[in-house]
């Protein structure tokens, strides 16, 4: 019997031992409302199938926003699988789907698995950074650029990841030490008034670090095309390759990194909501000392290995700003040769390294599911026909506000997978040009990147972030981090927002005048 699956009480009848199970821990109410939607949507769509698939639009989304209840691979799954039976789409319009975008899924599969083993420089690196700089505001703004530089290039997820690890590890030190031996780290029930008052500091510390970090890999994630999922859903769209695609998204990319800092800048200088604690002197001592420790104990062999994953990491930088290989085989080269030069040879340590992309991966394929039904039904005509009728001017900041809603309170890949399928078929029938098809593209990349920022559900990052088991022992509730991120929410929005109708369009006429893009001919299939 599997351990993971939470069993029904004894002596239970079967319905109610099956209701128990049904979608594990999520809520009753959660659980009813799910079922009220596979019953509802077979007479919806037998009365109207427009209605029915815009129903299941919403459904979905809801199933996003309601991620900390229950993962939406299940219930997004079940409401797919249904939308399948009863025609909303077919088997072969989800596998075109997932065809076209195999690339991503590739990206997802071997890219996240690959950063996986070369994890302990990372660490190595954050570690060094964060008890060799002793201002928090200089230490906040490292953290948010690495973040941002490592997220351009390696997955968001994977880099928070290691931050995490690294602030775990020195939230586990401290607690060891001002607790009893064997003491949960979530108990600090025998935690005295003065540690009490310094641990509640050091969590502050943390929290601070955390959110500039995460914000970080949102700051980077637009810069290239392998920064987000939807980043390469986008660029294999429009054709283009690693260093198009950045000249392209330049024009927005670079001048909201430059106010992403000065925001990161601003929050601790002046210690807005929540930021600004520094690491308090008797952590740092703790720290310090058990670093040292660690460090004098170091063998050769874990050197080497180090060394390694340095030349493996230039390796990844360097294939993917040349585009040596698509995105997904230049991650399964990296998983290759980190685990070669590493010492890691057995199934089983290489297959933990995918644990945490294959659920993803898996949630993507449930996404193109969703997408098909729309193409299927044509639900996004009418508002698609509808943007392209105003200002060709207007349409840009209108693809981006409509993005970044939607991305805000669900997830932007979803988001951004069903705009741009909208956009291409647009210009695949000539109603669009292809100038302007490049313009909105960057526009909902944009819009996907940016205003989603301002909630967990709506960045990957955030959520994985918010559900870590770090998050709980240094008190980063959900109300806690949409409150924290209100400054960079606003501040990202806006600046997004206005390079995207104003400094877009100007610097992609500089970008073409100067030879560093090529103007693409129009090509369609017409009507």
């Amino acid at each position: 019997m599997n351990s993971n699956v939470k069993a029904a009480p004894g002596n239970v009848s079967p319905l109610t031992a099956l209701k128990s199970n049904f979608l594990g821990d999520a809520p009753t109410w959660y659980k009813h409302l799910i079922l009220f939607f596979l019953i509802a949507n077979p007479f919806i769509y037998s009365a109207s199938a427009s209605v029915a698939g815009w129903c299941l639009v919403a459904e979905f989304i809801f199933t996003l926003a309601m991620a900390l209840k229950c993962y939406p691979l299940l219930p997004g799954g079940l409401l797919a699988i249904e939308a399948i039976a009863i025609g909303m789409t077919t088997v072969e319009e989800v596998k075109a789907e997932i065809y076209h975008n195999l690339e991503v899924i590739l990206l997802l599969m071997f890219m996240v698995a690959g950063i996986h083993f070369i994890r302990e420089l990372l660490v190595a690196i954050f570690t060094k950074i964060l008890l060799s700089v002793r201002s928090k505001v200089t230490l906040s703004v490292i953290f948010c650029v690495l973040a941002s530089f490592l997220s351009a290039f390696l997955d968001a997820l994977t880099v928070l990841a290691v931050i995490i690890t690294v602030c775990t590890g020195f939230y586990t030190i401290y607690h060891r030490v001002i607790t009893p031996e064997k003491t949960q780290l979530s108990d600090n029930s025998k935690v005295s008034g003065e540690d009490r008052v310094v641990l509640d500091k050091f969590r502050a510390f943390l929290r601070s670090l955390l959110m500039h970090s995460a914000v970080g890999t949102a700051l980077g994630g637009i810069f290239t095309i392998v920064g987000e999922p939807q980043n390469l859903i986008i660029g294999d769209t429009a054709g283009w390759h690693f260093v198009e695609f950045a000249l392209r998204v330049s024009p927005i990319s670079v001048p909201v990194f430059i106010c992403g800092i000065l925001t990161c800048i601003f929050v601790e200088k002046f210690k807005i909501i929540g930021f600004g604690e520094p690491l308090p002197e008797q952590v740092y001592t703790i720290l310090e000392q058990n670093y040292q420790k660690r460090r004098s104990n170091q063998t050769t062999g874990q050197k080497i290995s180090l060394i390694c994953q340095v030349l493996v990491a230039i390796w990844l930088i360097v294939g993917l700003a040349l585009h040596l290989a698509p995105v997904g085989l230049i991650g399964l080269s990296v998983i290759i040769l980190a685990t070669t030069f590493t010492g890691v040879n057995s199934e089983s340590e290489i297959g933990k390294a995918f644990t945490e992309s294959l659920p993803f991966t898996s949630l993507l394929c449930v996404f193109l599911s969703i997408v098909a039904v729309i193409t299927h039904l044509d639900l996004f005509d009418p508002i698609i026909q509808w943007v392209l009728s105003v200002d060709k001017a207007a349409q840009l900041p209108l693809f981006y506000v409509a993005n970044g809603v939607l991305s805000a309170v669900s997830d932007n890949v979803f988001v951004a997978s069903v705009y741009v399928t909208q956009i291409n078929n647009a210009f695949q029938n000539c109603s669009l040009s292809r100038e302007q098809f490049d313009m909105l593209a960057i526009a909902i990349n944009s819009g996907t990147n940016l205003p989603s920022v301002a909630t967990p559900n709506g960045q990957a990052a955030f959520l994985f972030l918010l559900t870590s088991a770090i998050a709980p022992l240094i008190r980063l509730s959900y109300g806690r981090m949409f409150i924290m991120a209100i400054p960079y929410t606003i501040v990202l929005s806006i600046v997004g927002f206005l390079c995207t109708w104003y400094l877009l369009p100007y610097m992609t006429d500089i970008y073409i005048d100067m030879g560093l893009l090529n103007e693409v001919e129009q090509v369609c299939t017409g009507k």
